[in-house]
């Protein structure tokens, strides 16, 4: 985020969701006011590009960490399509159990801190959604198995990459990772990090952007000014749940829409 800051002169600088150290790819920066809607990209659909190596797992469930319980080697008989079959099975499950060193907090703190001091943190399973899977080669001299898959927000590659090794009655663990796509912004139409210093400004996109996934409700000025005073404003006949407010001069606000009546839950005015 340094980079951003100083390529951008602007201290406001945030994203919208990390990567593990070894992995690459997309990583939305919010400038400025549009910081404040990081909750709302966050949200977004992930899709990645992996590649998982069967026979062991890790400490981490990734190349970076130890060797973690017996090798297995069972894997050697499997075919492509027991391959599939373990994918099927954990897109089936709705619950998923992160890797112990994750950013997941236990009893307000981060697990991986607690993971250094030597702990075991007990972590509890989450619900995660998996919208797609796409196995593209099943290397079964070397266990390599390269897929691409879709996700929700919160959903661990890595936790997969175990849990497909599980299911195919063996270990994996994840070896490469790359971020591929948040929502409808794809890493093809992001700005390499070297050239941000020079592109960066250039490269900003709409504040809008990062909530046209929400619904959309326009208000009249003096409306919109009332809803980012913090007042009330009646939502008409738009559906209940989040939405984002505009008026004739753009984005204003996002919203919660209730019993039809708009409740601000972050203001966007300047």
């Amino acid at each position: 985020m340094h980079v951003a800051r100083r390529a951008l002169a602007e201290r406001r600088v945030g994203h919208a969701g990390t990567l593990d150290p070894p992995a690459s790819g997309l990583l939305v920066v919010l400038v400025g006011r549009a910081t404040r809607l990081a909750q709302y990209v966050g949200m977004l659909p992930k899709a990645y590009a992996a590649t998982l190596r069967l026979g062991w797992e890790t400490t981490t469930d990734d190349a970076t960490g130890e060797v973690s319980g017996e090798m297995d080697a069972s894997w050697r008989g499997r075919t492509e399509a027991d391959v599939l079959a373990a994918f099927g099975r954990v897109q089936a499950e709705p619950l998923q159990m992160p890797p112990a060193v994750s950013a997941k907090k236990v009893d307000g703190e981060r697990a991986y801190r607690r993971v250094r001091r030597g702990e075991r943190p007990e972590l509890d399973a989450v619900p995660v959604f998996i919208y797609e899977w796409r196995v593209h080669e099943y290397d079964a001299e070397q266990g390599l198995v390269s897929f691409e898959v879709l996700c929700s927000s919160g959903t661990y590659v890595r936790a997969l990459a175990r849990d497909v090794g599980r299911a195919l009655g063996s270990r994996a663990h994840l070896l490469a990772l790359r971020r591929t796509a948040i929502g409808d912004w794809t890493v093809n139409q992001a700005l390499p990090l070297a050239r941000l210093g020079d592109e960066a400004e250039g490269a900003l996109r709409p504040m809008a952007e990062a909530v046209a996934h929400l619904p959309a409700v326009i208000l009249p000025h003096a409306e919109a000014t009332r809803l980012c005073q913090g007042q009330r404003v009646t939502a008409g006949g738009y559906a209940s749940g989040v939405v984002a407010v505009f008026d004739a001069g753009g984005l204003v606000a996002v919203a919660e829409s209730r019993a039809g009546v708009l409740h601000p839950d972050v203001v966007l005015a300047a």
